[in-house]
């Protein structure tokens, strides 16, 4: 039979090198664990990402294509439709019910919480971050090509890029989620690089933008 757990909100990450690909994880009676591949299909990595704040999924994994995990196998036979907020409300064996091992470990590509637009080529563009279910802009200050190269990288490019301010690339609409980033350039991320979130004093005259170098990886 199997069941879902709509009520309970379980925390999920990724064990991966990129950000937003890896194992999926599921934090459940107190320890991470698994989840078997068996059914495991892109509604199903949709949900995960989702819940991992990511805007949907790229593909899903199987086979342990991001490693073999350990300890427990926390979920088996996830069935979702792709509408719900998280894995625990798929239908499912149950918590721990399973027929697997960890040569089955599921995995997920989510697709990038950065994108450019109105560039005219993926390589270029305003940056636009997805925050909270939804697109917002980046503001400028104090924006420089450190902040534009953790841009680049998380997107894939091979080198780093270059920034431009006073929405070069046009005026974004909707939030301005981050501003006063201060990248050190190792970041593999631009959320991890130091920022602040209050933007109550920023305008859309005032988006980034990058040109990124390099060849694409991804």
């Amino acid at each position: 039979m199997l069941r879902s757990y709509s009520p309970y909100l379980a925390p999920v990450r990724l064990d991966g090198v990129r950000d937003q690909e890896g194992r999926i994880e599921i934090y459940l009676n107190g320890q991470w664990g698994t989840i078997c591949d068996d059914y495991w299909d892109n509604d199903d990595a949709t949900v995960a990402c989702r819940q991992l704040g990511y805007p949907s999924a790229e593909a899903a994994t199987s086979s342990a294509s991001f490693g073999q995990g350990t300890g427990q196998i926390w979920l088996d036979d996830v069935q979702c439709d792709g509408s719900e907020q998280n894995i625990l409300s798929c239908a499912n064996r149950g918590v721990g019910v399973h027929n697997c091992g960890h040569g089955e470990d599921a995995g997920v590509k989510c697709e990038s919480r950065l994108r450019l637009v109105n560039g005219g080529w993926n390589y270029r563009g305003r940056v636009e971050l997805f925050m909270n279910g939804e697109w917002g802009t980046v503001d400028e200050d104090p924006w420089d090509n450190t902040d534009a190269g953790v841009v680049c990288r998380e997107l894939g490019f091979s080198y780093g890029g270059i920034g431009y301010k006073g929405a070069h690339f046009g005026q974004g609409t909707g939030p301005i989620w981050i501003d006063e980033v201060n990248c050190q350039g190792q970041e593999t991320s631009l959320l991890q690089c130091p920022h602040q979130t209050d933007t109550s004093e920023d305008s859309h005259t005032e988006d980034v933008g990058v040109a990124c170098n390099g060849l694409r990886a991804y």
